[in-house]
């Protein structure tokens, strides 16, 4: 299974706000011409296969969802930004090695903590 799809401005709603409520969604804007951003992007499928689904990558290019990255400010590419809960919660710009890719994703992972949170909060929403 692959925990990595291309998106655009009228999928973002479901496939990163929506989606981030269950996992953690990595948003990898990028564009075809852009040199560093054919290093990172490949790193970046490699590590997301790797934690296979404790969280999605999707990838926007910004050629063709310009309004998408103005939305979020994207001033460079590639810029990568991490969603937990609907909300952005971590970025980067720039082509940045493996590990600290790695560091970048564990960061964004809920804690054990998080997760007994939120089963909490889901058995007192059940009733």
């Amino acid at each position: 299974m692959s925990y990595v799809k291309d998106i655009d401005q009228q999928t973002f709603g479901q496939d990163v706000l929506q989606r981030s409520h269950e996992v953690p969604v990595v948003v990898d804007f990028w564009a075809a011409w852009c040199g560093p951003c054919k290093v990172l992007g490949p790193a970046l499928e490699r590590v997301t296969e790797e934690y296979g689904g404790a969280f999605e990558l999707v990838k926007v290019d910004v050629d063709a969802n310009q309004a998408l990255a103005q939305q979020f400010a994207v001033q460079s590419i590639p810029t990568v930004i991490a969603f937990r809960d609907g909300e952005p919660v971590s970025q980067f710009m720039g082509a940045i090695p493996e590990p600290q890719i790695r560091t970048f994703i564990d960061a964004i992972l809920p804690t054990e903590l998080d997760r007994k949170v939120d089963a909490a909060r889901d058995a007192a929403l059940a009733g």
